[in-house]
């Protein structure tokens, strides 16, 4: 019986994380188009016809409607399922990695992570939309790094402050020297970032972000789908350096300078 309440407990949390990037869907769609993300009921994008509650349960509506709309049958991108499915997952992730709190839902700290981590996916997404990283999310992870003043005391006010430059400062030198480098977007996130993370993490979440997108930018050459010469949205990788880095930032940092 303990392993069915167990797995009941389980379920919830998944479905708390899912319904909270449902909301972050919102936000990718709206935000590009200067739409509200608040007011305003959920509709089919294809017929303008307002959902009904249960056509919003998070994933398991797409499922029961067989990824297509009740009134139109246009079909439904498999993204809103997907970015659904990630909450989900995110969420467990973060109480695996932070603990599930005296409340036994989420720890304090793995909420504020999985915040972050729904920001920057938000971000990210949009960035590879538009090629914009909204001033917003910037000013979100910064309001979550003042937050978590409490939740990270190995991350000291001057760790933090270093954070900031670290990473972002060169970021603007060499847009400076390289037209079209770096965009400011990717600067400010990585700024906001390094005063919630700290120096360590932002430093092996650039890393990571460089490996990624040099990575990305090479098969796309190779496939003749990107030129040398041009441009592409470096906040998904980015995204990616920080959110591995907001897990095990520090300890990856450690890991590598123990090796010196």
């Amino acid at each position: 019986m303990l392993w069915l309440l167990e797995g009941i407990l389980w379920i919830l949390r998944f479905m708390i994380g899912a319904s909270v990037f449902s909301f972050f869907n919102v936000v990718i769609c709206r935000l590009p188009q200067g739409e509200s993300v608040i007011r305003g009921r959920s509709h089919c994008p294809g017929c303008g016809r307002p959902l009904a509650a249960w056509e919003m349960i998070p994933c398991m509506s797409y499922l029961a409607l067989r990824g297509r709309c009740r009134g139109c049958k246009e079909k439904i991108k498999a993204r809103y399922f997907w970015m659904e499915a990630m909450g989900g997952i995110l969420f467990l992730a973060c109480i695996l990695r932070f603990g599930p709190g005296s409340l036994g839902l989420i720890s304090p700290l793995g909420l504020l992570s999985f915040l972050y981590l729904g920001i920057l996916v938000m971000a990210a997404w949009i960035d590879w939309d538009t090629r914009i990283i909204h001033d917003r999310f910037s000013v979100g992870i910064a309001l979550l790094g003042l937050f978590s003043l409490g939740l990270f005391p190995e991350h000291t006010l001057s760790q933090r402050f270093l954070g900031c430059v670290l990473v972002a400062v060169p970021m603007l030198l060499l847009s400076l020297v390289i037209e079209g480098a770096f965009g400011g977007g990717d600067m400010k996130l990585m700024a906001s970032s390094g005063f919630l993370l700290g120096a360590k993490s932002v430093a092996v979440a650039m890393f990571i972000g460089l490996m990624a997108g040099g990575i990305y930018c090479g098969i796309m050459l190779k496939k003749g789908k990107l030129k040398r010469k041009d441009a592409f949205a470096f906040g998904p990788f980015l995204a990616v350096g920080l959110g591995i880095a907001c897990f095990w930032g520090d300890a990856l940092a450690d890991w590598y300078l123990s090796l010196l």
